[in-house]
């Protein structure tokens, strides 16, 4: 079942092509990951979905469908009753996704309130489900303010957010770019969990291949606005038929597999910072 379809996507700055003619499609489940260097076109398409596009640029032609809905012909405030229902983000400024001064619970709840009609005792419950479901310390960290937080711990939070309403796609931009490398694989093997457990689909955004050939099912290659490649993730790796997807993975550094046991106790090391 397709959750998300992009069909002919053009976006413009001024008379300038940024993104041509994209097309994606993401079905209940998928894990698909947009690759591509820095500057193709990735984050400016996953932006475009929830209709977050910068100042400046405007999608000129083509249909991105939610459900069949097509996003592009909402107004703001259609769009932001579908921004942490329908589409959740995660980006990699883990910071930006909090205002500093206010209690990370605060922030949790005023999610709730916009987009639920649940008591302030529900919203609290969930709130701290949803902070214990990324294994935080829920009590602990529903009172902090974001700056009393680590990177790693902040980062999660803000993927209890962005699940906490059970969204049908998760867009993740580069969430790990910030972390260092054992934070990193814990943040992806939770959005993995998560993933399995609520059957959404994932838009995965990232330049390293290594994350994509461990969680992918599917995968797309931007170069320059356009994919030029996309489908099943095994089938590309073992046949990729675009000349610069073959140059991606010639320089892919070899993949070390995190120790579970290792990767454990970092989890109960982070959880305790």
């Amino acid at each position: 079942m397709s959750i998300l379809t992009i069909q002919d996507l053009t976006i413009k700055h001024q008379d300038e092509l940024v993104i041509h003619n994209v097309q994606l499609t993401i079905g209940e489940g998928d894990w698909l990951a947009l690759v591509g260097e820095s500057g193709s076109g990735k984050s400016v398409t996953a932006s475009a979905i929830g209709g977050l596009l910068p100042s400046g640029l405007t999608a000129s032609t083509g249909n991105v469908l939610l459900h069949g809905q097509d996003l592009l012909k909402l107004k703001e405030k259609e769009l932001q009753r579908i921004r942490g229902k329908g589409i959740a983000y995660v980006f990699q400024d883990y910071q930006g996704a909090f205002t500093p001064f206010i209690t990370v619970g605060k922030q949790f709840d005023e999610v709730l309130k916009t987009h639920t009609d649940m008591s302030k005792k529900e919203r609290k419950e969930c709130s701290l489900h949803a902070l214990k479901s990324v294994r935080l310390p829920e009590e602990r960290v529903y009172k902090s303010y974001p700056f009393q937080l680590s990177g790693g711990q902040l980062q999660r939070a803000a993927i209890a957010m962005a699940m906490m309403l059970k969204p049908k796609l998760l867009i993740a931009d580069e969430p790990t770019t910030a972390l260092d490398s054992m934070t990193a694989a814990s943040v992806l093997k939770l959005i993995h969990d998560l993933k399995e457990e609520t059957n959404c689909a994932v838009l995965f955004i990232t330049h390293d291949l290594r994350h994509v050939r461990k969680y992918a099912n599917k995968m797309a290659v931007m170069l320059h606005g356009e994919i030029v490649e996309a489908g099943e993730k095994e089938t590309i790796f073992a046949n990729p038929e675009h000349s610069y997807t073959r140059q991606l993975f010639a320089a892919i550094p070899p993949l070390r597999e995190t120790p579970s046991r290792l990767l454990t106790i970092h989890e109960k090391e982070a959880a305790l910072v």
